[in-house]
């Protein structure tokens, strides 16, 4: 009995589609590297003192929301998004090649929030500290930094925030990274008893229900970060680790379980450091420094204009003031691009009722 469908295809007829098709994304590849060149000889061209800026957030994060928004399928939205995100690393290495720093050691989260934001095209640098990534930044020795500021379920990154109180930086881009702890042992790990868990403190709190579930009794060691806990276990048959699948890589550990943690749903906010400011993208976020004295109404009357003009906040933290005269240092992340005319208005009311404001950036919302 007839279907009224055709007949599949044969096997080898697929295949010859598939590599035409290669043939013609080679060809378009090709195509879109030229623009690229063309487009740094063009940059080049231009008169003025500065030199020319090749990374442009704002541009990468209007590409990678239209291909995802004309996605048809049956590609995932963020694998298409990932697969652009490539494309354009590649092109962008062509025109400049970048080197990014980022709070190490190899194989943290921060490498990861790094990679999706820059490609794999991008040269890395681990650094020690959130310090020295703001320094390398400074002086110019890398192009830009990355940096975690804020964890769904731990909260911020105080140390981020401090150091943009004495750092002439500013945020080019930010990055929403989801978690996902595996645990991991040696490739040499057979079946014998492990006698200690290692890992970054806040990793073992986030899977502290099934660390009690599969593992109750054994010892848990924190350290500084995942990675290091990574890298330790690697030379030793009687431990694990929690860390992130990148870490897994590159060290050469054997997962065991994936997605551990007690919250699904926890991501870790990274920033992008640089020193260039970031023009309107479409859907943008602003990140202020705003000083005032400790006295009753201070905060009220910084964020009275915001309610007044409609403008979503997104985040306000307080740190204290280095000067050491009780006062205080809020920091405010809002919906918007500073060049707006509403952002502009809302920025000059605050900076009458303020010591001192002080704009980190505006910059695209995370996109990957």
């Amino acid at each position: 009995m007839s279907t009224g469908k055709p007949p599949p295809e044969s096997l080898a007829a697929v295949r010859e589609r598939i590599d035409a098709i290669d043939r013609e994304i080679h060809r378009l590849l090709n195509e879109r590297a030229r623009c690229a060149l063309e487009v740094a000889e063009i940059k080049l061209a231009e008169p003025g003192d500065e030199p020319p800026v090749f990374y442009r957030p704002e541009r990468e994060a209007q590409i990678l929301a239209r291909v995802k928004a004309e996605n048809t399928g049956p590609l995932s939205d963020r694998d298409v998004a990932r697969l652009f995100r490539e494309i354009i690393s590649c092109c962008l290495n062509l025109e400049q090649p970048l080197t990014i720093a980022y709070l190490g050691p190899p194989g943290t989260y921060t490498e990861s929030a790094a990679v999706t934001q820059f490609g794999h095209f991008a040269r890395t640098r681990a650094m020690g500290s959130i310090d020295e990534v703001f320094r390398e930044v400074e002086s110019g020795s890398v192009h830009y930094g990355v940096v975690p500021v804020e964890n769904s379920t731990e909260g911020m990154v105080n140390h981020t925030l401090d150091c943009f109180m004495d750092s002439p930086v500013l945020v080019c881009a930010e990055v929403e990274l989801p978690i996902h702890h595996a645990f991991m042992v040696s490739a040499t790990h057979t079946d014998q008893p492990l006698t200690e868990i290692i890992s970054h403190a806040q990793s073992l709190a986030q899977c502290r229900g099934w660390l009690d579930a599969h593992h109750p009794g054994v010892q848990r060691t924190s350290v500084n970060s995942n990675a290091e806990a990574a890298r330790l276990v690697a030379a030793r048959d009687d431990a694990a680790a929690i860390a992130g699948e990148m870490a897994a890589e590159r060290y050469g550990l054997k997962v065991l379980a994936r997605s551990i943690e007690d919250h699904p749903d926890n991501k870790t906010r990274f920033l992008v450091i640089g020193r260039q400011r970031v023009g309107p993208s479409g859907r943008d976020k602003t990140s202020i420094l705003v000083s005032t004295r400790n006295e009753p109404g201070a905060l009220y009357r910084v964020l009275e204009p915001f309610h007044r003009h409609g403008i979503s906040l997104t985040r306000i933290e307080t740190r204290p003031a280095k000067s050491g005269n009780w006062s205080y240092v809020f920091f405010i992340d809002f919906d918007g691009h500073q060049s707006e005319p509403r952002i502009e208005a809302v920025l000059d009311e605050v900076r009458k009722v303020a010591m001192e404001v002080r704009s980190l950036g505006s910059y695209p919302q995370a996109v990957v």
